[in-house]
């Protein structure tokens, strides 16, 4: 094996593994474990709707997937096959399991489909595309879904998270990660669509600033830096000529990857309950992503599990909310870590071999 191939292993190592699945499994269990009540857990109703209504939440998580199947192969011109694309999302989640939130798994993602042999020029515009495009989704629904839901029902005003050293409520996360949101839309619309050279001077700065503060590693980065640019410049012009039923179909794989992330919360709900307002639901867990998003945990772990109890608490029969966010996260999370942990090894056989 290659000294690259090792190093890349050892950013994927059993510990980084290990470390969400603990936290977001402690930190269930002990919900569980506080608000246990035997004659809740005695009075679920196994019926046919249970198990209907699980295997739907497991198609909805194809569904998302599917859909950014979809978007890759949209954005590369299909140039990645089914399977490639199935690995390169499989490996994307996979890094975004085991990285903070607040950091995501971007970075893991370039080097990922710039090594299927697509230019890191193109390659760091597509990453950047599908950032806008999920942002996007985000930016477009939430204002909509407020105007429906209405804004009373949608915060909790009772729930405090510490951030920048100070404590806000639910709302002042949510503006705060609702303007980096806008902010970050801004950034890659005006460096992708509007202006590329801008961007390529950028990465060069940062080259020189990186060659200038002697970082061994970073030195050669300025010629890198530069072609990197020319690519981007290059595919800021093929991207800004894509006809409307690309942008259209590259949006419509968007909302139906997060609609479909966010609807698999409704169906395990109806798998033990009745839910009177499934909007109300979806609303409250727009909200719950953004308090996700800048959880310094990977993956979210044990913020995600301790989050649904707190939103979605509302919706569930008393008792059963934390056990509920354990069946979630063992539909929606843990299976990219198992799956990215079994198709890596033989993704760096095929891409280094390539």
């Amino acid at each position: 094996m290659s000294e690259k191939q090792s190093k890349l292993l050892e950013f994927f190592t059993f510990r980084r593994v290990a470390i969400p699945i603990v936290l977001g499994i402690g930190v269930a269990s002990y919900l569980v474990y506080r608000s246990y009540d035997p004659a809740v857990f005695r009075n679920i109703q196994w019926a046919w709707d249970t198990f209907f209504w699980l295997f739907m939440a497991l198609c909805l998580v194809a569904v998302r997937d599917l859909a950014y199947m979809y978007r890759i192969r949209l954005l590369t011109d299909k140039f990645l096959s089914w399977r490639r694309s199935f690995q390169v999302i499989m490996l994307w989640e996979f890094a975004s399991s085991i990285t903070p939130s607040i950091v995501g798994g971007s970075a893991i993602a370039l080097y990922i489909v710039n090594k299927e042999g697509v230019n890191m020029g193109r390659t760091t515009a597509i990453v950047l595309i599908t950032s806008l495009l999920d942002e996007l989704f985000y930016i477009i629904m939430v204002p909509i879904i407020i105007l429906i839901v209405g804004y009373e029902s949608l915060f909790l005003h009772n729930a405090e998270f510490a951030l920048f050293n100070s404590k806000f409520g639910t709302l002042g996360v949510f503006i705060i990660g609702y303007v980096f949101i806008i902010v970050l839309c801004m950034i890659i619309t005006l460096g992708i669509f509007y202006n590329p050279r801008g961007f390529k001077w950028v990465l060069i700065k940062l080259a020189r600033f990186f060659r200038k503060a002697k970082f061994k590693v970073l030195r050669k980065l300025e010629r890198s830096a530069i072609k990197t640019g020319d690519q981007i410049i290059t595919t800021s012009k093929e991207m800004k000529g894509k006809s409307f039923i690309f942008w259209f179909r590259a949006f419509a794989a968007t909302f139906f990857s997060w609609t479909a992330r966010f609807w698999v919360v409704n169906c395990i709900l109806m798998a033990f309950m009745t839910v009177d307002d499934h909007l109300l639901v979806y609303a409250r867990q727009l909200i719950m992503w953004v308090i996700l998003l800048i959880s310094p945990t990977p993956g979210g772990s044990g913020v995600a599990e301790f989050v649904f109890s707190d939103f979605l608490g509302d919706f569930i029969i008393v008792g059963l909310a934390p056990a509920l966010a354990l069946l979630w996260r063992f539909l929606s999370y843990y299976p990219y870590l198992f799956i990215g942990a079994i198709i890596l090894p033989g993704w760096i056989k095929r891409v280094y071999k390539k």
